[in-house]
This record gives structure tokens, C-alpha cells and sequence, in this order.
């Protein structure tokens, strides 16, 4: 990261170096061309009006803290971590599309910085590097729920309780930064009951980087502690279940041979 920088800071350095190199040895001529360059660069700048809007673009990343190198954002759809922040466009390592979770699927993406003033800017890990997410456990009607709820909790609080302390220093720094309300960060379980099943839904806060490791860790420990309630608790799933008929009866006709005299 300190070579990233050192070498962007150096970039910048040299072409300023070379633009005030220009204006001294040319100096003379460019008094005599002024007013020529004036109506060329009024048509440049007609022409090039997207390349000084990603020029502000850019301005407005390093002024305006929209994001940073190594953060995770949303670019109008686009989802990656941020690689690269050029005067003209951001490169981003990009994650899901065909993957289906948040993890890198190998393509590079650059977008034109213009874009901050035309979409929103989704950041995933700027001022608060965890994210809220949940998990939808289904379980049967005719389930001990009271046990089902018991296992969901203890599970999230085991799996995910080394995020909360941290969690909550964020947080805080957040509402002294920000008009916003103190949120919950410890993790708890919720229950609705449907016509087909018990829903039960895990909430809890993660590492914006972990969430698809975590999911697999939480399911495997609530399919490990399910296996041990002797089926007090089973996981429901969409079924088709005849459960009555109307009597019917069938009757059967005498099949004709088909065989007529001759007229």
C-alpha cells in the first residue's frame, strides 16, 4: 500500500514538474498565442467534456472521501474492491456476476470517475467495515420451535460473536461522525409462521469480506446440533402432500367385437 502511494505521489510530481517546465521556456510565446489558445481550448474543452468530468470525478474521490484504494463498492452494478484510482478512472477487481457470492471472479472492470456524479456510490467497508447479514432457517410444523430458536441462537452467537466488540467501536465512531442511531450489533433470532413451515431468521453483523465463509459455517453447525435433537427439530422444504381423495367408482363396459352380419 505504501508503494502504491509513494508511486502515484511521484506520478503527479513529475507531471506538474514537466507542465511548469513548459510555461517557463515558452513563456514569451504563450502571451503572443493567448488568445488562440483560448478559442482552441474552448473547443477542447467542448470536445474532451467527459475527460474533465472525470477529471472532477477524481477531484471529488480524494476530496469528498467516496472511496478508497482497497475499499469494497458498488459502481452502477458493478461490485469489487477498488485497485487503482486514476485522474480519469477507477479499476476495481470485480466480484460476483456469474459467482454467486462476494468473491472475486478475476475480471478487471475501470469505470470513468464521472460516474460519482451521476449514480450512487455504494461503499461496503468505507467508515464501517462489517455488514448486516442474515441467514432463513425453514423448519416443520410440529418442530419444538422453542428448542429450534434456542439451537439458531447459540449457534450465531458462537460463530459470529468475535465480530461484535469490534463491531461496536465502529459504530460508535460512526454516530459521532454521523446524525444516525445506535444500532443493534449483537445477533438474534426472529420466528414467522407460514402455511408451510416455522421461518426462523438469523441476523447478525460480519466482515464485509466473510460473509460466504461464514454462511458455511453457520449452516454446518445448525445441521450439526439438528442431528442431535432426535428429530425434535427437522428442516421443512416445498412438498406436495395428498392428504385425502373423493370416492370414486369406475365401471367397465363389455368391449363390442365389431362384427356386423353382410346386408
Amino acid at each position: 500500500d505504501l508503494r502504491y502511494r509513494i508511486r502515484k505521489i511521484l506520478g503527479f510530481v513529475s507531471y506538474g514538474v514537466i507542465a511548469l517546465l513548459i510555461v517557463i521556456v515558452f513563456n514569451d510565446n504563450l502571451r503572443q498565442l493567448s488568445v488562440i489558445f483560448g478559442v482552441v481550448g474552448a473547443g477542447i474543452a467542448f470536445a474532451l467534456q467527459e475527460v474533465i468530468a472525470s477529471f472532477a470525478g477524481w477531484t471529488a474521490i480524494s476530496l469528498g472521501q467516496f472511496y478508497k484504494t482497497g475499499d469494497r463498492v458498488q459502481l452502477g452494478g458493478i461490485m469489487g474492491d477498488v485497485i487503482d484510482i486514476s485522474p480519469l478512472r477507477t479499476t476495481l477487481m470485480e466480484c460476483g456476476d456469474w459467482v454467486k457470492a462476494d468473491l472475486y471472479n478475476g475480471r478487471i472492470v475501470r469505470i470513468a470517475n464521472s460516474f460519482v456524479f451521476k449514480e450512487p456510490v455504494f461503499n461496503y467497508s468505507g467508515d464501517f467495515p462489517f455488514v448486516w447479514d442474515e441467514i432463513v432457517v425453514p423448519v416443520r410444523h410440529g418442530s419444538d420451535y422453542r428448542l429450534a430458536k434456542s439451537i439458531l441462537q447459540q449457534v450465531v452467537e458462537e460463530v459470529t460473536g468475535s465480530y461484535i466488540a469490534p463491531a461496536k467501536a465502529e459504530w460508535s465512531r460512526m454516530t459521532h461522525k454521523y446524525l444516525i442511531e445506535d444500532a443493534r450489533i449483537e445477533p438474534f433470532v426472529t420466528l414467522i409462521a407460514n402455511d408451510n413451515w416455522l421461518e426462523f431468521t438469523a441476523r447478525y453483523v460480519v466482515d464485509y469480506k466473510k460473509r460466504r465463509v461464514t454462511k458455511d459455517h453457520l449452516f454446518t453447525r445448525i445441521l450439526e446440533e439438528l442431528d442431535t435433537t432426535d428429530r425434535r427439530v427437522e428442516l421443512a422444504s416445498t412438498t406436495v402432500e395428498l392428504v385425502a381423495a373423493p370416492a370414486f367408482s369406475v365401471k367397465l363396459e363389455p368391449r363390442s367385437n365389431g362384427n356386423q352380419p353382410a346386408a
